[in-house]
């Protein structure tokens, strides 16, 4: 089961990154919970899908069924909560980068990283360019603010070394990941 990592992104590093990028349109209208499952409706650039989402065993099961398109319209119109974002896709060596771009109800940018392994997912370091790691914070998953409202959020600053790491990134230059390993390196030096 893949494992990810959330992180808060400054608002003009996710504009430079959409801009570099593009990306896909996305909305989504989330149903109440209902025991064992959850249930919610997607349109991506306009394809829509109802995802049923099983929790068995502590696992999340998403099962998506392709929706005409005036179902799916009337599906939105009936569900308790809604976002609009801006979904862009990248990569980082082995793992997934994806970048969240909220319009509605509120503005608000995240990425987040997929891992194939947990032990991988704790190793990594985030970048320069990430801010401050929201993985633990369910107020940040879509269900939540969808159906619950965006929570104070701590505003995310960009920095030179951000903004080089940003650039870096989006050409894949190794400068990023040897940056990264540098200050795992200074901080294991300075703990001894």
């Amino acid at each position: 089961m893949p494992v990810t990592r959330c992180f808060l992104l400054a608002s003009s590093l996710a504009r430079l990154i959409e801009k570099e990028r593009g990306g896909h349109h996305v909305t989504e209208g989330y149903f109440p919970d209902q025991t064992g499952r959850t249930t919610f409706v997607r349109v991506v650039e306009g394809i829509g899908s109802l995802i049923l989402v099983r929790h068995n065993s502590g696992e999340q099961v998403e099962e998506p069924t392709e929706l005409p398109r005036n179902q799916t319209e009337a599906l939105l119109d009936l569900a308790q909560g809604g976002l609009v974002y801006r979904h862009v896709l990248l990569s980082l060596g082995a793992s997934r980068v994806q970048v969240c771009r909220f319009a509605a109800p509120g503005s608000l940018d995240l990425v987040s990283v997929e891992f194939d392994r947990n032990e991988h997912a704790r190793d990594f370091q985030p970048l320069d360019w990430f801010g401050p790691e929201v993985t633990d914070e369910s107020a940040y998953r879509n269900r939540s603010l969808a159906l619950v409202g965006w929570p104070e959020t701590p505003e995310v600053n960009p920095t030179d070394a951000a903004l080089n790491s940003l650039l870096d990134s989006l050409e894949n230059r190794p400068g990023a990941r040897r940056r990264a390993q540098q200050r795992t390196w200074i901080k294991e030096r300075a703990a001894s």
